[in-house]
C-alpha cells in the first residue's frame, strides 16, 4: 500500500510540474514574463544533478518530478534566452554556477550524495538571489501562480518520498522556502507599487 501512495503523490507532483510550467513557459514565449536567464541556467543544473543524487539516495517515487523539473527548467533557460529576457550575468552569478558546478568532484570525493545535495542546495537558495532582485524591482515581470503551484509540488514530493534523508528530502524543502519568499516579494512589492499609482 506505501508503494501505491508514494507512486501517487509523485505522479500528482509531475502533474503540478506540468501545469506549474508550461503556462510559465508560455508567457515567456508570449514576452509577458522575463525570467533572470541564468537564474535558470544554474536551477537546470542543481535541479538535475540533485535528481540523481536522490535517485542515489533511494529517494524512490519522490526523485522523478525533480528530475523532470530540471528538464524542463532546461527548457525554460532556453525559453528565456531566445525571447531577450533579463541575461544581465554580475560576478555573484558566476560565483553561484561554478559552485553548482563543483558539486560533482565533490560529491564523487566524499562517495555520499548527501554532501552534493547540501551544497547544490545551497546554492539553489543563492540562486534565488538574481530573481529576488529582479522580482522587488519589476515584480509584474513574475508569474506568481507558478511558484504558488511549485510550493503544492514540492509538498507532494516531499511525501512521495520513499527514503527520508538530509539527501533526499533537504531540496524540496529548501525550495518550498525559497518560492515562499519569492511569492512574497512578488506580492508585497506589487501591493506597494499599485497602491503608489493610485
Amino acid at each position: 500500500m506505501e508503494w501505491n501512495i508514494k507512486f501517487v503523490y509523485s505522479a500528482m507532483a509531475v502533474m503540478l510540474t506540468l501545469v506549474a510550467f508550461l503556462p510559465y513557459l508560455f508567457s515567456i514565449i508570449k514576452g509577458q514574463t522575463r525570467p533572470h536567464v541564468f537564474t535558470w541556467v544554474i536551477w537546470a543544473m542543481t535541479t538535475l544533478i540533485v535528481f540523481f543524487a536522490q535517485y542515489e539516495a533511494q529517494a524512490g517515487w519522490g526523485a522523478w518530478p525533480i528530475g523532470i523539473s530540471g528538464g524542463i527548467t532546461i527548457l525554460v533557460a532556453i525559453a528565456a534566452y531566445y525571447k531577450q529576457a533579463d541575461a544581465s550575468i554580475h560576478l555573484i552569478d558566476w560565483v553561484f554556477f561554478l559552485a553548482a558546478l563543483s558539486s560533482l568532484p565533490f560529491w564523487y570525493v566524499m562517495s555520499d550524495p548527501m554532501w552534493a545535495v547540501i551544497l547544490l542546495t545551497t546554492v539553489d537558495m543563492l540562486g534565488f538571489g538574481p530573481t529576488l532582485r529582479k522580482a522587488y524591482v519589476f515584480p509584474d515581470q513574475e508569474n506568481a501562480t507558478f511558484f504558488v503551484v511549485f510550493i503544492l509540488r514540492n509538498t507532494l514530493v516531499l511525501l512521495a518520498l520513499e527514503e527520508y534523508s538530509i539527501a533526499t528530502a533537504l531540496f524540496p524543502f529548501a525550495v518550498n522556502i525559497g518560492c515562499l519568499a519569492l511569492l512574497f516579494v512578488v506580492l508585497f512589492r506589487r501591493y506597494q507599487l499599485h497602491a503608489v499609482k493610485q
